[in-house]
């Protein structure tokens, strides 16, 4: 059963990378078309073949790759996508973002798009409360992006403490709010 939606999801270098599997199995279960789109960070934490299997896509990562046809990579997902979610997203993807830094296929996707963004943190606690990273988040809300989480628990340090990812449930009800 197909929804008609596509949705990019944008896989950045967090520990919680290995969650986005499960994000991208609930979505093309639910009926949705999944692109993924993942920084050369992420590929340290989850395979994109793994991304690939579960999407039945082929999964993005070099802003230069040649191309099998004709197209600008950035545009043509930009122009495909219904909504661009971003889980996990890194303290470094919401910075570049808030000041216009789009030096990586994720971050010229998003500002190629017309697209409505959601932003699903993942990050240590401390740098989810670091006054920039707050700052940039206030900044993009005030430009329009929507926010699911974080959550409080386990982090990679081992500190139970706020900036873990949103459950994979809560994410997909707020791409859902969004259409």
């Amino acid at each position: 059963m197909s929804l008609g939606k596509t949705i990019v999801l944008g896989v950045t270098g967090s520990i919680a990378a290995y969650k986005a599997a499960d994000i991208v199995s609930r979505m093309t279960k639910k009926g949705y078309d999944v692109f993924v789109v993942m920084t050369k960070d992420a590929a340290e934490f989850i395979t994109p073949l793994t991304l690939q299997t579960l999407s039945g896509n082929k999964v993005y990562s070099e802003m230069f790759e040649s191309p099998e046809e004709w197209d600008v990579k950035h545009v043509s997902l930009a122009k495909r996508a219904d909504l661009i979610l971003i889980a996990p997203a890194t303290a470094n993807i919401i910075g570049k973002l808030a000041c216009g830094i789009y030096d990586d296929l994720l971050s010229c996707t998003v500002a190629a798009s017309e697209a409505p963004v959601l932003i699903a943190p993942a990050m240590n606690d401390r740098m989810y409360k670091n006054k920039i990273t707050q700052g940039n988040i206030t900044r993009l809300k005030k430009a329009g992006y929507k926010f699911v989480g974080p959550k409080v628990g386990r982090l990679a340090c081992g500190d139970l403490a706020m900036g873990c990812l949103a459950d994979a449930d809560d994410i997909i009800k707020e791409c859902d709010k969004l259409f």
